[in-house]
Formats: C-alpha cells, structure tokens, sequence
C-alpha cells in the first residue's frame, strides 16, 4: 500500500479524478491537497482533503510531500 499525495490547483478535475479512483481501488492511502483555485471533487471517504491555507500550512503540506511515496500535481 502507497501513500499518494494529489495537489490540487486546476479546476478541471476529470482526469485527476480517475488517477484518484485507481488509487483508491488500488487501496492506496490518498490525501488531496486543495491548492488556491482547486476545486473538492466527490470523493470517497477514505480519501483525505485538506485544504491549504484552512486546515493545512505550507509546513505541514512540506511534510506530506516528503512523506507521501507518490505525489501527483494537477
């Protein structure tokens, strides 16, 4: 199991929404990060979200990337 980090700041979210459901169904650990002008998609559950500059400083998303095995931009 991987931990996958998605950085969100597109708002078109077609694409990064079928990488995210691959992960999931992987059963992949998934945290979405939601950088200025990214939009929530409807996400599963088991998918984290965290919003930068709401529940999430520049720090702690430093240290998700550093933690993460895998980190997807969009």
């Amino acid at each position: 199991m991987a931990t996958v980090l998605h950085l969100l700041k597109s708002p078109d979210t077609a694409v990064a929404r079928a990488v995210l459901d691959q992960h999931v169904r992987a059963g992949d650990r998934v945290t979405v990060a939601l950088l200025p002008g990214g939009v929530a998609l409807d996400l599963p559950p088991s998918v984290e979200v965290r919003r930068l500059d709401a529940d999430l400083s520049y720090a702690q998303l430093l240290d998700l990337i550093f933690e993460s095995d895998h980190v997807v931009t969009w």
